[in-house]
């Protein structure tokens, strides 16, 4: 596990010790990030795409050294670039 800054150790120990709370509504923002996850995570729609074989291998490359299947990573970049979030110049 990684360090937990000062902020992130306070309220670690607040949670284990019982002071913290549940807010009124809980159950509603639960409900509303499940949603998201599941928007997030639903694989609708296939695609097929040809690569330069040395661009799928460096892709493949980058996933392994993530943890993550290459198939994951390229919906990932995808994903992001369609949303603003990654450009051409990044």
């Amino acid at each position: 596990m990684s360090k937990l800054n000062k902020e992130e150790q306070e309220i670690l120990e607040a949670y284990e010790s019982g002071k913290t709370r549940k807010s009124k509504d809980a159950p509603a923002t639960q409900k509303r990030h499940k949603e998201y996850a599941e928007a997030m995570l639903r694989k609708d729609a296939r695609i097929n795409i040809r690569l330069p074989s040395k661009d799928l291998r460096s892709l493949q490359k980058r996933a392994l050294a993530e943890g993550i299947p290459y198939q994951t990573l390229a919906a990932s970049i995808l994903h992001k670039y369609v949303e603003g979030r990654l450009s051409e110049n990044s």
